[in-house]
């Protein structure tokens, strides 16, 4: 009986393609997010609000919520794991720093903004996740649980911008929740849908 072949390794060079495409496509996501006014969810999610209810700044608010997952990262999945979550979210800050100079959002129905929202962010979030990356945060808890116990992180993930976004109803105004929910569905339902390790298992 012939034994299968080992899984197939992406290269350093695909690997540095796939880490700037998930980030790129996450930053490009982001951007529409920002323009129709809607949130976001996860970690980022959580800042934002912590950030409406003190007064303190959104970037040392998202850096200190995200410390204990990155030690997970480091714990329960490697440095290699941590170092390319950490490049990762490096690359979104750049890359939502940039994108404003070059691309000027025109107008947009807010439902249309809030489905390609999803859709582009679940995409590149599945690709930072086969290049063994993430975004930080719940995404991070999200993979671990699926690796342990099989439940898909998509669902991980949603339970947590549910949540949220909850809480989110008492701050901001009822439609931009709802529309900002619809978004999250969407991208958790892309996860949920399209990442599995059995399925999928170049590393």
């Amino acid at each position: 009986m012939t034994q299968p072949n080992p899984p197939a390794k992406h290269s350093l060079v695909e690997d540095i393609q796939g880490l700037f495409t998930g980030a790129f496509f996450c930053g490009i996501a982001l951007h529409l997010l920002t323009n129709l006014g809607l949130l976001t969810g996860q970690t980022a999610g959580l800042a934002v609000i912590i950030s409406y209810l003190t007064g303190w700044s959104f970037a040392p608010v998202f850096f200190v919520i995200n410390i204990p997952f990155y030690i997970l990262a480091w714990v329960r999945m490697g440095p290699t794991f941590t170092y390319r979550s950490l490049i990762s979210v490096t690359l979104l800050t750049i890359i939502t720093t940039l994108l404003p100079y070059g691309w000027t959002v025109g107008d947009m129905n807010i439902g249309l903004g809030a489905l390609i929202c999803g859709l582009i962010t679940g995409a590149g979030l599945l690709i930072l996740f086969r290049h063994n990356g993430s975004m930080g945060g719940f995404g991070v808890l999200a993979l671990l649980i699926q690796d342990k116990t099989g439940y898909r992180a998509g669902y991980v993930q949603l339970a947590a911008d549910v949540v949220i976004f909850g809480v989110a109803l008492f701050i901001f105004p009822v439609q931009i929740v709802l529309w900002s929910l619809l978004g999250g569905v969407v991208l958790n339902l892309t996860i949920a849908v399209n990442h599995r390790r059995d399925r999928y298992i170049a590393t």
